[in-house]
């Protein structure tokens, strides 16, 4: 890296220049650029962070108010707009750190370890509904609400049917689902085109039922939709 800027108060931006990214992982939202120091950048994009890499000179897409962490390497400029976290973590950190260190596997990264994965889903109470399960990156890291609301209408399942209740072939093949579907996001612009959510009030593209939603009393003050015919 030839260049650092940061709007993050106290972040150690100098400390970036002449490092060397050695990789770069996904796990859910959270991006880990792993620095040949051994130290790790963190930052986790929550629900308004992104990362956009543009060949220098050109323009940003997003305003530079909104840029919290700029990196520039020769002629591409690498910003981190809206990120709710950035942080350089350092070596051997991230073994303890508080929202990493629990982090089930990622649906993304092949190959999928669907035992573990099947594993850290029966590790919760059996009555604990599946909409929940889903959003749990203690089991998996990477489903969001649009996803669980689609992948439970896929499977014609319930968000509040207890997990308890699901053979390991379809709690697996529930995740299973969730991954295909994210995997045809990859690459594409916004598809507004959804089975249930944010689809509250009209009908049903399978059959015909209007769609209904409930905002849940959670810590994750997340809307469920759903079917209520192909979902009961």
């Amino acid at each position: 890296m030839t260049a650092a800027t940061s709007r993050v108060a106290g972040f150690p931006a100098a400390k970036l220049v002449g490092q060397t990214v050695d990789s770069v992982e996904a796990q859910g939202k959270h991006l880990l650029m792993r620095l040949a120091s051994g130290q790790v950048l963190h930052s986790h994009m929550k629900m308004t962070g992104s990362w956009h890499v543009y060949r220098e000179g050109d323009r940003w897409r997003k305003p530079a108010a909104q840029a919290r962490l700029v990196l520039t390497a020769g002629d591409r400029v690498a910003v981190c707009f809206n990120a709710p976290v950035v942080e350089l973590l350092q070596p051997r950190a991230e073994a303890a750190h508080p929202a990493l260190r629990a982090l089930g596997p990622d649906l993304l990264a092949p190959p999928a370890d669907w035992a573990e994965i099947l594993r850290r889903a029966r590790s919760r109470p059996p009555a604990t509904p599946l909409g929940d399960l889903l959003l749990d990156q203690r089991v998996t890291a990477g489903l969001g609400n649009i996803w669980r609301c689609e992948s439970l209408f896929v499977e014609r399942l319930s968000p509040w049917t207890p997990v308890g209740d699901l053979t390991d072939d379809a709690l697996v093949q529930l995740y299973r689902t969730g991954a295909r579907l994210l995997a045809a996001q990859l690459g594409r612009t916004v598809d507004r085109r959804r089975w249930v959510y944010d689809r509250a009030g009209r009908p049903c593209r399978r059959c015909g039922t209007p769609v209904q939603a409930r905002r849940e009393r959670t810590d994750l003050a997340r809307t469920a939709y759903w079917c209520p015919s192909c979902q009961p």
